[in-house]
């Protein structure tokens, strides 16, 4: 099938590569002309036979909304635009009804993996009407892992951003155990090699996970993590995962301490920091802040 691709960084122009491997044509649009196939939104839209599926996949908030208020006027009935990026399942309603007015359809999709998705695939969490998703399914089997898992249609417009905000919640409690747990084991004289029980975690326990196989990796590029400043950012998802709880009257209490402890890191020079930030830069990469 055709796909335009609104957005080519990190992610975007990683998924671009994957979907034309599956054998798909893509055109990409991005504001950086070195990257892009087509060079406005109106060529991308007039290149594309209908029923046009436009996937984007800028930062939240107004770079989305402008992209979208842009396709608006230049799709068709019929057409269908995805939001792959960032954005927080209220503004996917708010979408949806605005496409809808014009007969477009809208499907959200959480898009997981980071830069490791080209190789190992993305895991897909979307939302929308059936018969919307059905037109978008292709690119769905293209960019999943290998397998019967990894992509779900989760319910309704809104459930895929909703869902991998949760993702991404359950993912700050987990990075923060590591880092907790690591920094005990540098504090205390008897253990002596704190890298190499972090790698013997990683067969027979039951805390053995993709996590814990990028904190090896970190511990091998800087076993101390010296060279990094204990500073993380929050990408934004873990408040909103902390305000659906409270929303919802659903108790977090793992999860918004680890998004407190990332507020933390930025008073002080916060050892356990330094090991959310590394993970953080091995599966996403996400920058980091040097000493």
């Amino acid at each position: 099938m055709e796909l335009g691709l609104v957005g080519l960084g990190k992610m975007g122009g990683n998924m671009r590569e994957r979907i034309r491997r599956a054998g798909h044509t893509v055109l990409g649009y991005d504001r950086n002309a070195d990257l892009a196939d087509v060079h406005s939104l109106e060529e991308l839209v007039g290149k594309l036979s209908g029923p046009r599926v436009v996937w984007v996949m800028v930062p939240a908030g107004e770079p989305t909304q402008s992209t979208i208020d842009q396709l608006a006027e230049l799709l068709e009935p019929g057409d269908v635009v995805v939001d792959g990026g960032n954005s927080r399942w209220t503004d996917d309603e708010k979408h949806a009804g605005e496409l809808a007015a014009k007969g477009i359809g809208f499907v959200d999709c959480g898009v997981s993996g980071g830069v490791w998705g080209l190789e190992n695939g993305y895991a897909l969490m979307y939302g929308g009407d059936a018969e919307d998703v059905a037109k978008v399914q292709p690119v769905f089997d293209a960019l999943k892992p290998e397998g019967d898992f990894g992509a779900v249609h989760a319910g309704k417009v809104g459930a895929g951003h909703f869902a991998k905000m949760v993702h991404n919640g359950i993912e700050y409690a987990m990075m923060q155990a590591y880092a907790e747990g690591w920094e005990l084991l540098e504090k205390v004289d008897s253990v002596e090699n704190v890298r190499e029980v972090f790698r013997s975690w990683q067969e027979g326990t039951v805390i053995r996970s993709w996590l814990l196989d990028l904190a090896v990796n970190a511990l091998d590029d800087d076993e101390h993590l010296e060279g990094l400043r204990g500073y993380a950012q929050d990408s934004g998802e873990g408040r909103w995962t902390v305000e659906a709880a409270i929303d919802n009257a659903v108790p977090l209490p793992a999860i918004t301490a680890s998004l407190f402890a990332r507020f933390a890191s930025r008073q002080d020079d916060s050892p356990q920091m330094k090991m959310i930030a590394a993970l953080r830069n091995q599966f996403g990469g996400h920058a980091v802040e040097k000493k």
